[in-house]
């Protein structure tokens, strides 16, 4: 086992992230992290504390390396629908494709684990997801200055589906769902929020392809 003086505690607590994406915390055991992590006992214990705190402690790295620079692209990209169109584009590849695919999201995940009932998991999570609403309504705010959003369409209410929209893409991409299913779904909430396009008007929103994809 390596000595607790001589492992780098960041590469540690990525591990353990993946760890809890893909098992979860209620299927992760302390043996399960000590084989991954190649630590003792004693070093997880002395380093990170309890396996509940090594848990808040990978929901807040997960939030840090994935969900915060995913909320910061789609906010301040200043192109409205195209950054949320982006957005789930990314979300649908990442959840089913890649090294990644099939484990959901961690933060998903937790909501509809028991751990949520835990105070501090609770907040990281509400925390979570107002930040994921504060983003969707910045690019809704930016798609009505722009003349994208549909005059009956409201940022506010409109980035709350998309938010439970996002959790449900999550969900279901842990449960198999394929990504052609879940990008029909995701056009279907996104088409009302859409100005009316003049007759005749070219279709001028960027193909998926072309797009720079990245989990949330």
């Amino acid at each position: 086992m390596a000595d607790s003086k001589h492992f780098d505690p960041d590469a540690v607590l990525d591990t353990v992230v993946e760890v809890f994406w893909r098992q979860g915390m209620v299927g992760t055991g302390i043996q399960g992290l000590v084989t991954a992590t190649g630590l003792s006992r004693s070093s997880l214990y002395a380093t990170f504390g309890t396996k509940d705190r090594l848990y808040a402690a990978a929901l807040r790295r997960y939030i840090e390396r994935h969900s915060a620079p995913a909320f910061a692209r789609v906010a301040g990209a200043g192109t409205g629908l195209a950054a949320v169109e982006e957005f789930f584009a990314a979300l649908v590849e990442y959840r089913c494709s890649g090294g990644y695919a099939g484990w959901g999201c961690l933060i998903t995940n937790a909501h509809a684990g028991p751990e949520c009932e835990d105070p501090v998991v609770r907040d990281l999570l509400d925390r979570h997801h107002r930040h994921l609403h504060e983003a969707l309504r910045a690019a809704l705010v930016t798609a009505g200055r722009l003349g994208q959003l549909h005059p009956a369409a409201d940022p506010d209410a409109g980035a709350a589906v998309l938010a439970a929209l996002a959790y449900g893409v999550n969900l279901r991409s842990r449960a198999g769902a394929d990504a052609a299913s879940l990008t029909a779904v995701v056009e279907s909430v996104l088409a009302p929020l859409r100005a009316p396009r003049p007759p005749g008007a070219p279709e001028t929103r960027d193909s998926p392809e072309t797009r720079d994809r990245k989990s949330p």
